[in-house]
């Protein structure tokens, strides 16, 4: 009977431990709160509330894009993660950088990442209306598209349920308040679970589509960089 229990055990192990990176700007690292109530930490909380042994790693910074995203990479991808989650692009759009600018870097932190045994998992953002149809739809196209060329595990909209949302934002409009990070965890956790038990196919995006709207919550205003 103990044999068996540690038969289980050992069976169960790989399935209930992970080390997932977050890389991303400002709504990772959660300007204005502290990082124990920005997403990452709050998804590893959940996670050891469900009894799986995550590592959940915020490697976000503030005002960083897809180009500095890329540099800081190498220095990510040391300690071997389980998963990256790539939530970057943000302000390249924000910025009016060419599409295809962050396309390239996207798809070299996924190459890298890959190449170096780690896992990735990518989630999309909007522009808001301001922005003009043309660039915001090839912005919005960007990452369902390197999800299914690269066939990985997309969250259509980090944002969803908090960005346009006044009481789930902060007084800039812009950054998610500590509610705003916990429905955020939320979903980004039940997107994650089934990726780390292996439950989930890859290239195919996790129920809804990306809610109308602006990127970091502010409809037809251009925002500051994060």
């Amino acid at each position: 009977m103990l044999r068996l229990l540690l038969l289980i055990v050992a069976f169960l192990a790989p399935l209930r431990a992970a080390t997932i990176v977050c890389l991303g700007d400002s709504l990772t690292a959660g300007r204005g709160l502290d990082e124990a109530d920005a997403y990452p930490a709050l998804v590893q909380e959940l996670a050891h509330a469900d009894g799986l042994t995550w590592t959940v790693v915020n490697a976000g910074v503030s005002g960083d894009t897809s180009a500095g995203g890329l540099r800081r990479l190498g220095w990510t991808l040391k300690a071997k993660p389980t998963w990256l989650f790539v939530a970057l692009g943000a302000n390249d759009g924000l910025r009016g950088q060419p599409p295809e600018e962050t396309r390239r870097n996207l798809h070299a932190i996924c190459e890298q990442a890959t190449a170096a045994g780690t896992r990735v998992a990518l989630a999309g953002m909007i522009l808001p209306t301001n922005y003009g149809d043309e660039h915001r739809e090839a912005f919005a196209k960007l990452f369902p598209a390197i999800a299914a060329e690269r066939m990985l595990p997309l969250l259509p909209f980090l944002l969803e349920g908090v960005g346009g949302k006044a009481a789930l934002n902060q007084a800039d409009g812009i950054h998610p308040t500590a509610e705003g990070q916990r429905i955020i965890a939320r979903r980004v956790y039940a997107f994650f679970k089934p990726l780390v038990e292996d439950k989930a196919v890859e290239g195919k995006p996790v129920e809804g589509k990306p809610a109308p709207g602006a990127v970091d919550g502010v409809d037809g205003k251009k925002e500051e960089t994060k």
